[in-house]
């Protein structure tokens, strides 16, 4: 976090929150949300701004309930998260890299959503991988130490309980890790982040 927001908060410490204002989607495109916005549930104007984008990737934190937020100064801003709390591109000279501009290093676990996006977990760090970087990352997928076509991807997939097909393991940094299922509709509960935070 910012100096200048530290002290912001030191001196301004009742600034009431703001809720629905900002959005992080599921390329990683931070999105201003305007009443009009709000009201039409429409995702909001993409963030360009260089010193605004930089702004709230140093100051973008959660709070002890699963809530994300841009402290702007002394006032926090929550986030509508589309998918997960961190977006990841492939960069071929950092590996995954999040929204936040941070490496996601040691991946420790791996899931596949029913809609076929892939969830990484990192020193507790839940990201979803940008769907334009879905086709990279399929070649790293592995049945049987062979590659996985599309169609025998697609099969894991549609093989909703996972009774009768094969392990689907991601190769990374030299290790085989295994790829579990999980419902697109379920991650919020079960890596415990709120997608949608609402004042109390």
């Amino acid at each position: 976090m910012d100096e200048i927001v530290k002290q912001a908060i030191a001196k301004w410490p009742d600034v009431p929150h703001c809720y629905g204002w900002l959005a992080l989607d599921a390329r990683g495109a931070w999105r201003m949300r305007d009443e009009r916005a709000q009201q039409q549930d429409l995702p909001g104007e993409r963030i360009a701004h260089p010193a605004l984008l930089g702004f709230i990737r140093r100051n973008y934190l959660a709070d002890e309930r699963g809530r994300w937020f841009f402290q702007n100064g002394p006032q926090r801003v929550y986030v509508n998260l589309e998918l997960t709390p961190y977006i990841v591109r492939s960069d071929p000279q950092r590996g995954f890299v999040t929204q936040t501009d941070e490496p996601l290093a040691g991946i420790d676990a791996v899931w596949l959503t029913d809609s076929g996006c892939l969830i990484l977990r990192s020193q507790g760090k839940i990201a979803a991988l940008d769907d334009r970087d879905l086709a990279q990352c399929i070649e790293r997928l592995r049945i049987d130490d062979s590659i996985v076509s599309d169609s025998a991807l697609l099969d894991w997939i549609d093989n909703q309980t996972g009774a009768t097909a094969r392990p689907l393991h991601l190769l990374h940094d030299g290790r085989q890790l295994p790829v579990q299922r999980i419902a697109q509709a379920a991650l919020a509960q079960h890596f415990g982040f709120v997608s949608a935070p609402q004042a109390a």
